[in-house]
């Protein structure tokens, strides 16, 4: 007579079974379909979220030529890059991941625009890859306007040049020099027909950093670019290539803003001024004795003048403050012994200058962002 198998055995070997089937079917399904594929945008200016909070762009908007960029889990790299543009001129493009709000497409979740008084800190972290064979820069763009707008063109750009390869340079003529966040930059002032531009350009290739972004926003306001009322409407890392750019990359990217509030009484906070500005003329030179009340009810540290001289004029030395750069848009700041306004008490300063044609005196003032009164 036959045995037959006791049934806990048999199920346990139908159960086996199964296993091994479904780990071949898996094997083939496996060794058959693709993998999961990175996100590639070719339309001009297409887009796609990524982190669940960051917008990548292709954004083609000076070239016919093709153009892709390829999104990944923390950033994006440039996968399609053809022709070129001179590079007395724009760049073909500006493929990029931003937080905040570009033309009516505003990130998930992002806090942006929030106005610059009441941001805290804006905490960043970028990573670059680059490439030979190339022209282009790599920057990081910062979005002001007086408004909270999420549409068109702000009123002012600051450009963050992490790397700069070929014959190219940011928008009007270096004024200068400038420390912002421990790190020393080469800073470029003008405007494009649409908006003002201030660039600060890093003497060599940087490929990763972590800093705040608000520090870049307080020295523009602090030289005039800007107010303290103003928004930040939007962040973006990317590149502007002029000629070629395939492999460029953006690694990785974060943005963070925080709207606790600036600290009181700290730089860049508004102050409520007035400035009186007596002059010597004689003909090609002058002299200015400057001096800044403070009309508020706090005291302004780290306080920062500035104002713009006409056309022709030039500074030659100045004391009792450090004035720069020489000519057009300038910022006085008090000596590192100096730097405090009490409520009602003032700073005086002075320079001498050459100015050729008709001397005139400066338009305005502002004193960490808001304007002051001409006594």
């Amino acid at each position: 007579m036959r045995r037959l198998p006791h049934p806990i055995r048999a199920v346990r070997g139908l159960f086996a079974a199964l296993l091994t089937a479904l780990a071949v079917i898996a094997a083939l399904v496996t060794a058959t379909a693709p993998a999961q594929a990175d996100t590639t945008l070719c339309e001009p200016y297409g887009t796609t979220t990524i982190q669940g909070r960051y917008v990548v762009q292709n954004n083609r908007w000076g070239s016919s030529s093709p153009q892709c960029v390829t999104a990944t889990d923390t950033g994006f790299r440039l996968t399609q890059a053809d022709g070129s543009v001179p590079t007395n001129g724009a760049p073909k493009s500006y493929p990029s991941v931003f937080n905040g709000c570009h033309y009516t497409n505003c990130s998930p979740g992002t806090k942006l625009p929030a106005r610059i008084s009441g941001i805290s800190s804006a905490p960043s972290s970028i990573s670059y890859g680059y490439v030979g064979g190339a022209v282009y820069n790599a920057s990081y763009d910062i979005w002001l306007d007086p408004t909270p707008r999420t549409d068109g063109v702000n009123r002012t750009e600051i450009m963050i040049w992490f790397n700069k390869v070929g014959p190219i340079q940011p928008i009007g003529s270096q004024v200068g020099t400038a420390t912002v966040g421990g790190r020393t930059w080469q800073v470029w002032s003008g405007g494009n027909g649409s908006n003002d531009v201030l660039s600060f350009v890093a003497p060599s290739a940087i490929e990763s950093w972590s800093f705040d972004v608000m520090d870049f926003v307080r020295e523009t306001v602090a030289r005039g670019m800007a107010q303290n009322d103003w928004y930040l409407t939007s962040v973006q890392a990317g590149f502007e290539p002029w000629q070629n750019g395939a492999g460029l990359a953006v690694n990785s990217f974060s943005s963070t803003v925080d709207t606790g509030g600036g600290t009181p009484g700290g730089p860049g906070t508004p102050a409520a001024c007035t400035v009186s500005y007596a002059t010597n003329v004689w003909p090609g030179g002058f002299t200015a004795n400057v001096t800044v009340r403070n009309t508020g009810s706090s005291a302004v540290d780290g306080w920062r003048l500035a104002f713009t001289l006409p056309a022709g004029q030039r500074i030659t030395q100045a004391w009792n403050a450090s004035v720069t750069p020489s000519s057009g848009t300038v910022t006085a700041s008090g000596p590192d012994n100096n730097t405090r306004i009490a409520p009602g008490g003032s700073q005086t300063f002075g320079f001498q200058g050459t100015y050729s044609g008709t001397f005139a005196q400066p338009n305005g003032f502002s004193l960490n962002g808001t304007a002051c009164t001409t006594a």
